[in-house]
């Protein structure tokens, strides 16, 4: 997992770049992050619904959330686990 992909994703869900948003998603190797993204834009874009748009949007940044909880618990057991010689 590469940390900066969801760092990346939060900065442009709260900035509106939506275009740098969509390069995220197409470049990203984490394909759940890829398909929150997808299915966010595709709901900004399309969809009347508010309820739907902000479901969407809670979902993604869930993700990014949680994501970033794995990533940072995994560099710490990374760390303690390897002693230095």
């Amino acid at each position: 997992m590469n940390h900066v992909d969801y760092d990346r994703a939060l900065y442009y869900t709260h900035r509106s770049e939506w275009d740098n948003l969509l390069i995220l998603m197409v470049r990203t190797k984490d394909q759940f992050l890829a398909k929150k993204i997808e299915h966010f834009l595709h709901a900004y874009n399309f969809e009347k619904d508010y309820s739907v748009i902000e479901k969407h949007l809670y979902s993604l940044l869930r993700y990014i959330d949680h994501a970033n909880d794995l990533v940072e618990a995994n560099d710490g057991l990374l760390d303690t686990a390897l002693p230095m010689v």
